[in-house]
């Protein structure tokens, strides 16, 4: 109901002042460069942009028909690991399927109305990731920490709660942002010099003032990423004192080993979406800012399957009962 109601009334604000921008500054359309501009390369692009992404789309269905189906795996870590999987499924499919019809139809047009949404979407979503992240390392810092309590504080209805504060967030985030965008004025020919709605982008190429935007833009980045960040430090310096603790050098690999695929992911996407902040910041190149930005977009929910797969036992054990195929 809340998905619903936050689309409802963002939607009809968006297509009311999409009629406005429209009548005062003849913006209707505007362009997505891409990636390149060399024809040449378009059709290697396709082919990369599409395996990555079915890729992307099947490994993380996977994941979440071996958490739902296999009762061993219904315990808070799976069920965050699920949650995961599906906002990485939802978050490359606000970008990479438009771009691949853009490719596969020759034509880098995008609506205002089309653009405001994906950024909206793509907002929502990269913001859940982040809280998921932090979510998630606090999980693991309960185990480690606190394991005779673990099943107590991470009860069902709690882990649900986490889950849902984490998808509030992330909406009045990408709601707030979104809306302060509506009211910026465009000039008549928009290239974007990228293959989506990025909110940096659209605020550098706005005619009118941008302070707002830009103080709202990075106080939110420092506020939902600072936040969930600080959290996934908190949690994994006390999960490293907790390690330390344990006198058998067997005791202290198993307890890190489960921590493991959650740091690599972690690691991955909070390097490579802060490097791509602060090299356009510096650097101010907004092309090589386009391809830098695909190691977050693409990568990183490509990769996290296989990550959270390939050193996980209930995972391998789950995914062999319901293929019938031997992993290894």
């Amino acid at each position: 109901m809340l998905l619903l109601f936050f689309s409802f009334f963002f939607f009809s604000c968006s297509h009311h002042h999409y009629m406005e921008a429209g009548n005062d500054t003849g913006i209707s359309d505007f362009l997505l460069l891409g990636l390149s501009e060399d024809p040449e390369l378009q059709p290697l692009i396709f082919g990369l942009f599409l395996s990555m992404y079915l890729t992307t789309v099947v490994g993380n269905l996977v994941i979440i028909l071996a958490v739902s189906s296999d009762s061993h795996l219904h315990t808070p870590m799976y069920y965050f690991l699920a949650n995961l999987s599906f906002v990485d499924i939802c978050f490359t499919s606000t970008t990479i399927p438009k771009m691949l019809w853009n490719i596969q139809t020759q034509n880098k047009v995008i609506t205002y109305a089309g653009c405001i949404t994906q950024m909206y979407f793509f907002i929502i979503f990269a913001g859940w990731d982040d809280f998921l992240l932090a979510v998630m390392a606090y999980d693991r810092f309960v185990a480690i920490c606190h394991p005779l309590h673990y099943m107590v504080i991470m009860n069902p209805q709690f882990c649900g709660l986490l889950v849902l504060i984490s998808w509030i967030l992330s909406v009045l985030n990408s709601t707030l942002q979104s809306f302060i965008v509506l009211w910026l004025s465009f000039c008549t020919e928009v290239e974007i010099p990228h293959f989506f709605c990025e909110l940096n982008q659209m605020i550098q190429l706005a005619c009118s003032d941008t302070f707002s935007n830009n103080m709202v833009m990075y106080f939110a980045a420092m506020l939902l990423a600072g936040g969930p960040l600080s959290g996934i430090i908190y949690s994994y310096s006390k999960i490293v004192s907790s390690i330390r603790r344990i006198s058998s050098g067997k005791g202290k690999y198993k307890a890190f080993s489960t921590c493991t695929s959650h740091l690599s992911v972690v690691s991955l996407f909070f390097c490579t979406s802060l490097g791509v902040y602060l090299s356009s910041a510096v650097t101010q190149n907004s092309h090589t800012s386009a391809v830098a930005s695909v190691m977050y977009t693409v990568v990183t929910p490509m990769l996290n399957p296989f990550i959270y797969s390939l050193r996980n036992r209930d995972i391998k054990r789950a995914l062999k009962r319901i293929t019938g195929i031997p992993v290894m």
